[in-house]
């Protein structure tokens, strides 16, 4: 009986002991300091945290005035992705598959199994055709030898391209001969320089580059070939007749990138005439300047895609 009080008398010593804590009425203590203690360390914080929050502030705002938000403070070799451009393919697959790289669809009268192909290039397309030339904007009409001023860009003009890869046409999906957009990835002020006539020697460069290419250095009108073809024998068998709309290259004049509002990328239309249906073609597109090389493991300046056209 006598343990059993003493177990008592100790509960309500610790619950005396923790009520005397919070508020002790000999001396005015709450929580173990006076009002006036609360009151100086109150103090104290906010004039602590004010201080913390204007030293921050400074240093943002010294930080920010370091900052050029239309140019980046590393370009080309300096920068994480480098001066060497990749190649980017439109339409790209549904969002539900966007680690893959299959145009997969079946072409007839019934839209559904084409249709979202081919809304995504109409999609893609609505700027360039929404981009006009007047005297407040930035975009330029540039001749064949004429660069943008500075600042500006030269206007890419999509109705140039045939009525094969139009909106009207479906872009070649509802026929199965379809037409993928093909264009280089944007790095600031990069620009594509020509090849010399020692360099167009070289066995490893297309014949259409070779034959074709304007040696004339710095020249406006010189392009940036753009080739398509099938990655295997098998491939190149069954890949069919290519076009490119509106040319077979991306024309000097549209760089060097340098964050110019509204500035539209400018891309080639490679029209797969008559891919062999229902056969799975791995297709490799590659881009072709002197400052361009070429890596397949790390898709530099060049773009993998593989195309599966299902016939009626």
């Amino acid at each position: 009986m006598a343990n059993k009080e003493e177990k008592y008398c100790d509960k309500q010593s610790g619950w005396q002991k923790f009520c005397k804590f919070v508020w002790n009425s000999e001396t005015g203590q709450f929580l173990g300091r006076t009002g006036g203690s609360w009151f100086k360390i109150t103090v104290f914080y906010i004039i602590f945290y004010l201080c913390l929050a204007a030293f921050w502030a400074l240093m943002l705002l010294i930080f920010y005035q370091t900052i050029d938000y239309r140019s980046p403070k590393y370009q080309l070799a300096e920068s994480r992705i480098g001066a060497n451009p990749g190649l980017g393919f439109r339409p790209r697959p549904k969002d539900e598959n966007i680690d893959s790289t299959l145009i997969w669809f079946k072409n007839g009268n019934n839209e559904e199994n084409w249709k979202y192909w081919s809304e995504s290039l109409q999609e893609f397309l609505e700027p360039y055709k929404k981009s006009t030339i007047d005297a407040g904007a930035h975009v330029e009409n540039c001749g064949d030898n004429q660069m943008a001023s500075e600042g500006k860009f030269c206007h890419f003009d999509v109705n140039a391209i045939p009525s094969q890869c139009s909106v009207e046409n479906h872009f070649g999906y509802q026929r199965g001969d379809p037409c993928v957009l093909i264009k280089l990835n944007k790095i600031f002020s990069w620009k594509p320089e020509g090849f010399t006539d020692e360099e167009l020697r070289d066995t490893h460069i297309p014949d259409v580059v070779r034959k074709s290419y304007p040696t004339r250095l710095n020249n406006a009108s010189q392009l940036i070939y753009i080739t398509c073809e099938g990655e295997n024998a098998a491939d190149k068998e069954n890949v069919g007749e290519i076009e490119y709309y509106p040319q077979q290259g991306i024309e000097f004049k549209y760089y060097p990138f340098t964050n110019q509002p509204g500035y539209l990328s400018p891309f080639v239309f490679v029209h797969f005439k008559k891919p062999q249906p229902g056969v799975l073609i791995n297709i490799e597109c590659k881009a072709w300047a002197r400052n361009i090389k070429h890596n397949r493991m790390d898709r530099e300046g060049s773009v993998h895609f593989e195309l599966l056209v299902d016939g009626f």
